[in-house]
């Protein structure tokens, strides 16, 4: 059973309200609503349907590219260098099926998938670590599938209101909801620390590494709460694609630079 219901219909709101929204909600982070102006649906439309245009999920791809590139981006090269740390990505090289349709999906479905479904973690996040380790294969591929329909099928349902779920566990989860929602978000940018390689760094630096990494958990952990699990695969999947389009071009233009 998801954590709360749909809201019910209301107009759609600006960007900066969503800014706004994004902004109390990691102060305090609640998972008991949807963002104003999803209509009301089935369990499973209204977690996986994104419910919001490409314009908007543009916009905070471009808010996340602007902070990571002027603000976060330059402390992480900091920290590499003074780490002696080097990244293990070949611009030559990028595995853009990967970084952009595989990822988003399994990186999704195993951190953020259950904030708003506890219950499902208990199988769900077991069942997908050969699908991480393994990486993409025709096998982990089919695993994931079938992951991910039943994942479906535990909320093929209506939505329904917290009445009915009043158990002990329950209350204690959302009590903590907000220390969850951050340590999710922390795991998920210590995950991408496997990206580097390391030559005696000290382990204070290891956190400025991925800061971007963290500020964009937060930004998809909130947009799986309050717009749902496809909002969050989406949003992923563009973030993503930018910086490879990027280093695409650059490879294209000034191959020598890029080098």
């Amino acid at each position: 059973m998801d954590l709360g219901q749909p809201s019910p219909p209301s107009r759609k709101p600006r960007f900066r309200s969503e800014i706004a929204d994004f902004w109390r909600f990691i102060r305090h982070p609640h998972p008991v609503s949807r963002q104003p102006g999803r209509s009301p649906a089935s369990g499973l439309v209204a977690d996986w349907w994104p419910g919001v245009g490409p314009g908007r999920i543009l916009a905070w791809a471009a808010v996340l590219w602007a902070v990571n590139l002027f603000a976060l981006g330059p402390v992480a090269v900091a920290a590499a260098g003074l780490g002696g740390v080097t990244h293990r990505l070949d611009p030559a090289n990028i595995p853009w099926l990967t970084a952009v349709l595989w990822a988003p999906l399994v990186e999704e479905m195993l951190f953020r998938y259950g904030l708003r479904r506890p219950r499902q973690v208990l199988w769900l996040v077991p069942a997908l670590v050969p699908v991480v380790l393994w990486g993409p294969k025709v096998w982990t591929g089919l695993l994931l599938a079938a992951f991910v329909i039943l994942a479906c099928w535990g909320t093929r349902r209506r939505a329904e209101p917290l009445k009915g779920w009043d158990t002990t566990w329950r209350r204690y989860y959302l009590r903590h909801f907000g220390l969850v929602f951050h340590l999710v978000a922390l795991a998920f940018a210590a995950v991408h620390l496997s990206n580097f390689v390391f030559n005696k760094t000290p382990y204070w630096l290891l956190p400025l590494l991925v800061l971007p990494q963290w500020l964009t958990g937060l930004v998809l952990g909130w947009m799986r709460v309050r717009r749902g699990i496809g909002a969050a695969i989406l949003l992923h999947a563009v973030f993503n694609a930018g910086p490879i389009l990027m280093i695409w071009i650059v490879m294209r233009l000034a191959p020598t630079a890029a080098s």
